[in-house]
């Protein structure tokens, strides 16, 4: 034989013999994961909704996987730098985030330089669960229902003021939609979080606020808030007898903001599987179902390709509102 012929044909043995454990590579890594502590970063500080949620799915994730999962609080800018930094996190399946409506969907709307894609650069791993807001006003307040509302904007554009929580905040995304479906004109007064705008609602400094049900709820136990309606589009057993916003005359009236988990992109995908399998049991437990609803999250755990399909709608829902509104990103 050819001596050429004989060291080529010799090598392309010894590929075809090394393939199998080359193609198999990336399923072996993901075979033997977990094998060290997983970072679940939240781009929030400690004590809101989002860091909450968190820590109750990571006390259950790590019972399942047999590995601790970590919170660390990366806070900052309406949850981009920590979104940035697990975007530019090693696809491993040891960094994953919780992220939100704000991070993944209306962040790119109100920001240039945003530095993430929440599309492109994450694979969607479970949505843990929704979060509705209820539009609240003074216990004091002349106004008892949304036609009164409406009827003194038709009669006086602007002639009412919201607060929010800042761009992208639900506060604020609830308020757009209200504009956008009813064609009538609020003034938004931002603030630093959604407590501050309750304070002045009670002081009669602003009119609304679409707040969500978990933070209003004490105040309007304590007869200090008036609700108007919610922005689900069923009633929550949390405010039997409030009826949604879409039932009072805002037809297609939804805003629900929602907490998930999300990893780099380029994650093995039987990682992001096992992820999104292991979170959805960890939801479906009684007690844990029972403490999301406590902090007014309703549990979902849908898993990755629906939560895929179901961040890619909100992104093109709020893009059309926000954009229709007039928003330029900063």
């Amino acid at each position: 034989m050819n001596p050429v012929f004989r060291r080529a044909l010799q090598a392309a043995l010894t590929i075809a013999a090394l393939s199998p454990f080359v193609m198999a590579a990336p399923g072996a890594r993901a075979d033997s994961w977990p094998g060290k502590p997983i970072k679940y970063v939240v781009p929030f500080s400690p004590g809101g909704v989002s860091d909450a949620t968190a820590r109750i799915v990571a006390e259950g994730l790590s019972q399942r996987l047999g590995q601790p999962v970590v919170i660390e609080n990366k806070p900052g800018v309406s949850g981009i730098l920590g979104t940035q930094f697990v975007a530019r996190a090693d696809p491993d399946g040891y960094t994953i985030m919780g992220g939100t409506i704000t991070t993944h969907a209306v962040n790119p709307f109100f920001y240039k330089k945003l530095g993430y894609d929440p599309v492109k650069d994450f694979v969607a791993v479970n949505l843990i669960g929704t979060v509705s807001n209820v539009l609240v006003v003074s216990n004091s307040s002349q106004y008892k229902s949304v036609d009164q509302i409406v009827a003194a904007l038709k009669a006086k554009p602007g002639s009412l003021t919201f607060g929010t929580a800042g761009p992208g905040s639900s506060q604020q995304l609830s308020g757009q939609l209200f504009q956008s479906i009813t064609g009538t004109q609020l003034q938004q007064i931002s603030y630093k979080g959604g407590a501050a705008a309750m304070t002045d609602l009670i002081g009669g400094q602003i009119d609304l606020v679409f707040e969500t049900v978990a933070a209003a709820k004490p105040m309007l136990d304590g007869k200090r808030v008036r609700a108007i309606g919610v922005t689900a589009t069923h009633e929550l057993s949390s405010l039997p007898g409030v009826k949604p916003l879409a039932d009072q005359g805002l037809k297609g009236f939804e805003m629900q903001s929602w907490q998930g988990v999300f990893a780099p992109a380029g994650t093995p995908k039987p990682i992001v599987d096992r992820l999104a399998r292991e979170i959805a049991a960890v939801v479906a437990t009684p007690t844990v179902q029972h403490r999301l609803r406590t902090l007014g999250v309703e549990p979902e755990g849908k898993q990755s390709a629906a939560f895929t399909a179901f961040q890619r709608s909100e992104v093109s829902k709020w893009g059309k509102i926000i954009q229709g509104a007039g928003v330029v990103p900063e």
